[in-house]
């Protein structure tokens, strides 16, 4: 059996007489900046995560910077992230002038609340948790500690579209939050594209000014901004991609409780550790293990496909010597990065395919 990583033809085939539509009626009426199906995404967006505000752009890197330079973050500034996530969260940091400070990570591979405060300093602005492989830092601890330091929180929620904690989505503790909609996110586009949501009117229309070239209205430029908009074709698409995300959601949930199940005392498997009040929407299903190359290798071998995120936690980037770090500091991130896995998830993974896997991993460990 071949099984893929994440099976993207095979959602498609699913939606693929909606998404034909949608893509002609972008082409039927030469609509290809903005239009109908990029409000459409706003509204419908806005109505079904249930924020007052979305503001669409180009990809989700651009809307953490957005997100930012509209908050006045800039030179001389610090603003605290994940020492794990994929470069975006901090190297947008950096665009702005300001400096990336990392914090370790938890068992549930987000910052771990209790190293935060020890990270801040006069110069610290704001606060940027990533929701990694679908599963929410803890929010309730993060903005208590922003509140007590009167400091901003940028939910990076790239990867946790509709995830929760006590019963509130990714993105809706925070002063804004920022999403992908890559093609392979749990609501992903067929190309790049991202969105801002924020219930903070002002910082809104800031924000779509500044995606705009600094203009809300075309030719009147009350600021300089920059060019990130939602392309009109990745709209049309997402817009279908709305009605089903939350089946999509259940199915993945569905799969990992499979696994969670099957793999109880396999080897020295760790399964996704989850928060007692939270909602995971398992982008990635990440299992640890001291054998993880092997057992990748071995796997390949068998027909199915896994990933490494992350081979290299920030801290151990050649991107960042330049911050001197005393990479003790990490340790957790740096176990992570030598041990984590991800297995195949994707809704339309059938229960055969699950199976097979946990019995190669299972063979694997009893061999």
């Amino acid at each position: 059996m071949n099984i893929p990583f994440v099976d993207l033809k095979a959602q498609y085939l699913t939606i693929k007489d909606e998404v034909k539509e949608g893509i002609d009626y972008v082409l039927e009426n030469t609509m290809f900046i903005g239009g109908k199906p990029v409000d459409d995404f706003k509204r419908g967006f806005e109505e079904l995560y249930g924020v007052d505000h979305c503001v669409p752009c180009a990809n989700g890197t651009d809307a953490i910077f957005i997100v930012m330079k509209m908050m006045g973050i800039g030179a001389g500034d610090e603003v605290i992230t994940t020492a794990s996530s994929w470069i975006s969260t901090s190297e947008t940091i950096t665009q702005t002038g300001a400096k990336p400070v990392f914090v370790d990570i938890d068992d549930y591979y987000t910052i771990d609340t209790s190293k935060i405060e020890a990270a801040i300093t006069p110069n610290t602005k704001a606060i940027i948790p990533v929701h990694l492989y679908g599963q929410m830092a803890d929010m309730p601890a993060i903005m208590e500690i922003a509140k007590k330091h009167n400091l901003k929180v940028i939910e990076d929620c790239a990867q946790s579209h509709f995830s929760e904690i006590d019963g509130k989505r990714a993105g809706l503790y925070g002063d804004a939050a920022t999403f992908s909609f890559y093609p392979g996110k749990n609501l992903g586009a067929y190309g790049d594209s991202g969105c801002i949501i924020t219930n903070d009117g002002d910082l809104a229309e800031k924000c779509t000014m500044y995606a705009k070239h600094g203009a809300l209205v075309k030719h009147h430029h009350i600021i300089e901004g920059i060019n990130s908009r939602l392309d009109t074709i990745q709209a049309a698409v997402l817009n279908v991609k709305l009605k089903y995300i939350l089946d999509w959601t259940a199915s993945r949930q569905r799969i990992a409780a499979r696994y969670d199940a099957a793999l109880q005392g396999v080897g020295d498997l760790v399964t996704p550790k989850l928060r007692a009040n939270g909602k995971h929407t398992y982008h990635v299903y990440a299992i640890r293990t001291a054998r993880r190359d092997e057992l990748k290798e071995y796997l390949k071998g068998r027909g199915v496909n896994t990933q490494i995120h992350y081979p290299n936690a920030m801290p151990f980037m050649p991107a960042y010597d330049y911050l001197n770090l005393d990479k003790s500091q990490y340790a957790m991130a740096k176990a992570h990065q030598e041990q984590e896995l991800s297995l195949p998830i994707y809704p339309e993974m059938t229960d055969e395919q699950v199976d097979y896997t946990v019995s190669c991993l299972k063979d694997f460990f009893e061999a």
